[in-house]
């Protein structure tokens, strides 16, 4: 009797073993190694020469997925979003109306932090990878980019939002805020790209390349890249001399224009 107790033992735990094995090798096969997914990105660039004849450019964001579920994969329950900011600028919104056959400044809005330039990428519609709680919260998205508020001691104007909804109207049409959907793509099983078209005036200055990655609506992580676009050639000259020697390439300027107008006056004249 206790032979046999002790032989349903060692048979029991062999059973447990076996479980336990199997168990283990299918999760090794999905992929699954109890590791929370991350990933890295890269850019293919990290400087964007400005010349004359800039047109505008393209870049292109790559990446990884590491610990990532294999079954999760399969149901394309994976997002990944990619937005480049611009340099961050302070700017004030002027609202017009005309009076009298006159156009009037009626009220304005100061907006601290503003990205001059916004391209953003996603394997979908932001609406379809996440809430909008999450994208306001992200920051992600030209309807829910996020401005800062005033200064500490400053009220804000009653309609704020109609403001901040005119800077992104305003540079949506100029082509400076974008948005593309489905130009994430997986290249691999864990291999990502995404190709972010920037504009033709595109700002001079420190890019921030964000990325977000997403699974089944929850987010997960994020990842960050810098990006420097610089003038070159006469350009470059130009501009630095503007900002090292400001009331002398102001008065330059001046006198330029005085004597261009004053020989055109000469060359032209009919009598």
């Amino acid at each position: 009797m206790a032979r046999r107790s002790v032989l349903l033992a060692v048979w029991f735990v062999a059973l447990l073993l076996a479980l336990t094995g199997a168990g283990f090798a299918q999760s090794q096969a999905e992929g699954t190694t109890g590791l929370p997914e991350a990933f890295e990105i890269g850019l293919s660039t990290e400087e964007i020469v400005i010349s004359s004849d800039f047109s505008g450019a393209r870049l292109v964001v790559f990446g990884a997925l590491d610990n990532a579920d294999a079954k999760v994969l399969r149901q394309g329950g994976y997002d990944i979003v990619v937005a480049l900011e611009g340099p961050v600028v302070p700017i004030v919104v002027r609202e017009k109306e005309r009076t009298v056959g006159l156009w009037i400044n009626q009220g304005s809005e100061r907006f601290d932090t503003v990205p001059a330039s916004y391209s953003l990428a996603a394997t979908r519609r932001l609406t379809d990878i996440t809430s909008p709680q999450v994208l306001s919260q992200l920051s992600i998205g030209i309807d829910h980019l996020q401005m800062s508020r005033r200064a500490a001691g400053r009220t804000s104007a009653p309609n704020r939002d109609r403001y901040a909804t005119a800077v992104r109207r305003i540079r949506s049409e100029r082509g400076l805020f974008r948005e593309s959907f489905g130009t994430v793509e997986f290249v691999s099983a864990t291999l990502f790209r995404a190709e972010l078209r920037l504009p033709a005036d595109l700002p001079v200055g420190k890019h921030v390349a964000r990325a977000f990655l997403f699974r089944k609506g929850v987010f997960l992580r994020e990842r960050t890249d810098t990006l420097w676009v610089v003038k070159s050639g006469f350009e470059s000259t130009v501009s630095d001399l503007a900002h090292r020697y400001g009331p002398w390439y102001g008065s330059f300027a001046v006198a330029l224009a005085i004597v261009t107008g004053w020989l055109g006056r000469l060359i032209f004249r009919r009598d």
